[in-house]
């Protein structure tokens, strides 16, 4: 009789995640066949089944349709001074209009990217397209700056719901080997949309008063959500994973903090000082969490590799960099350009077009190098935009800054595509949604830091001039520019460095 052996040890509830690292998949085996990128099988929920091309292409439509409205919510901005005369309000006030929306589609976004995984994409792409319906129509019939406010909140959920799993339904419309062509294209949307809200918001504000940059959405998200329904439902999953609600709870509290923190920082250093406190505990209780769940909302060893933790930082440092376009050129164009709000509003959407002109070649280019030369290229390009926009300020020479406000969008819709490409490759399909957020918040995280940071540089170089007022402005515009510009050089420095401009 043989003796038995020693006791098996149990193996942790979790398993032990198999993850490709960022950009060190071999292409030529996932184009061949886009299961041996080492994910499970059988495929998850929210792997989507479509019968042909042109099921899929219409599906990709339906997820643009969804996604406009987003980035048309530039519109807005042109709508300040109305919404202000209109509802009686002080000027500081109407920062919480931005507030409002850009806190609330933060701090969920990440959290419904990750029960989008569970529940299927689908789902929360339709209660997001319908939760933004009704957010526009509150915005749009608001009597009050509180019914107004209420809405954009809403507003803020729907664009967390849309943007987190669109991404995911985008992709997973097509085969794994056009990942990076769709990508490409939903990033050219935001382009799309940017150059829509810039140059429609003018026109509606000036014909129908404030209300009409919602009312205007309304009917393009009502029609999302009514062909939303269209799409393929997920096919049966086998995951029995849960929602890890407390990882949720602690996620949306930092981001939440963080960002009421830095809006803060100008207005109330002491107010903005506990709202750091208080990001930096949810944080640290976010991360000791998430080590020990079985089912994070994000697996964080994948920050552990190093070029994935960098191009997320790359990212937000970019984007940061990237809105001294839209914080000081609509300022200077009211001081020096001598344009009304239409023209204005048209000259705004010189970046967006460049990233719109980017974003498909960046899909093209794809197969040629690989994403992170690819967003060494963009981040070079971004640069040089900012340092041309820098140059034209002080000369005052408009078409020069017209020029270097394109090449900056250009750039940064490169880089967006390449870190898209980077971030979804490295999670797992069945992470996808997670994926997108990432993306997603990553930016937001950066828009509205550069919103605090850049104007405080703007200030204070302005003020520390001793010139007089225009000169002074035109000292803290330019000075401005070229600093910012610092960020993109230092990301390609490290990148190059990194060996992130290598062809292999």
């Amino acid at each position: 009789m043989t003796r038995p052996g020693p006791p098996v040890r149990p193996t942790p509830d979790r398993p032990t995640p198999v993850r490709p690292t960022p950009d060190r998949l071999a292409p030529a085996a996932q184009a061949a066949d886009p299961s041996a990128a080492a994910i499970p099988a059988p495929l998850p929920a929210s792997d989507l089944s479509v019968p042909d091309t042109r099921a899929a292409t219409f599906g990709l439509l339906i997820v643009f349709l969804g996604t406009l409205v987003v980035p048309f919510d530039s519109a807005v901005n042109v709508a300040f001074p109305d919404i202000v005369r209109s509802l009686a309000l002080p000027i500081p006030d109407i920062q919480w209009v931005v507030i409002a929306y850009t806190l609330t589609y933060a701090a969920l976004m990440l959290v419904f990217g990750r029960i989008g995984d569970l529940v299927g994409h689908r789902r929360i792409f339709l209660a997001g397209t319908a939760c933004s319906t009704i957010g526009f129509v509150a915005c749009g019939a608001a009597p009050g700056f509180a019914t107004l406010l209420a809405g954009r909140v809403l507003q803020g959920v729907g664009a967390a719901m849309a943007l987190s799993c669109g991404p995911a339904l985008a992709t997973l419309l097509f085969p794994e080997s056009q990942r990076t062509r769709i990508l490409a294209w939903y990033t050219m949307i935001f382009g799309i949309g940017g150059v829509l809200g810039s140059a429609c918001g003018g026109p509606l504000v000036a014909e129908w008063g404030w209300p009409a940059v919602f009312w205007a959405r309304a009917p393009i998200s009502l029609a999302a959500f009514l062909l939303a329904w269209w799409l393929p439902r997920p096919a049966a999953s086998a995951s029995a994973a849960r929602f890890d609600a407390i990882g949720a709870a602690l996620l949306v509290c930092a981001v939440a903090a963080l960002l009421l923190g830095l809006n803060q920082l100008r207005a109330d250093t002491i107010k903005a000082v506990g709202l750091g406190v208080v990001c930096l505990g949810a944080a640290i209780g976010f991360v000791r969490w998430e080590r020990q769940c079985s089912a994070p909302v994000i697996d964080l060893d994948l920050f552990r590799d190093r070029d994935f933790t960098l191009v997320n930082l790359a990212h937000i440092a970019l984007n940061l960099a990237g809105f001294s376009v839209m914080l000081l050129v609509p300022f200077y164009l009211d001081r020096f350009g001598g344009l009304g709000p239409t023209e204005m509003g048209l000259v705004l959407t010189a970046s967006n077009l460049g990233l719109m002109a980017a974003s498909p070649l960046a899909g093209r280019l794809a197969g040629r190098v690989t994403p992170r030369a690819l967003a060494v290229a963009g981040a070079a390009a971004m640069g040089i935009g900012q340092v041309a926009i820098a140059w034209a300020g002080g000369r005052q020479d408009l078409l020069f800054m017209i020029a270097g406000m394109a090449v900056q969008g250009a750039g940064l819709g490169l880089f967006q595509v390449a870190y898209f490409d980077i971030v979804t490759g490295a999670l797992p399909r069945h992470d996808r949604g997670v994926a997108g957020s990432l993306v997603m918040m990553t930016r937001t995280v950066g828009v509205v830091t550069g919103a605090t940071l850049l104007m405080l540089l703007f200030q204070s170089l302005r003020t520390g001039s001793g010139l007089p007022a225009g000169d002074a402005f035109l000292a803290g515009f330019g000075g401005t520019f070229a600093l910012a510009a610092v960020l993109p050089a230092a990301v390609v420095i490290v990148g190059l460095a990194c060996g992130w401009g290598r062809r292999g």
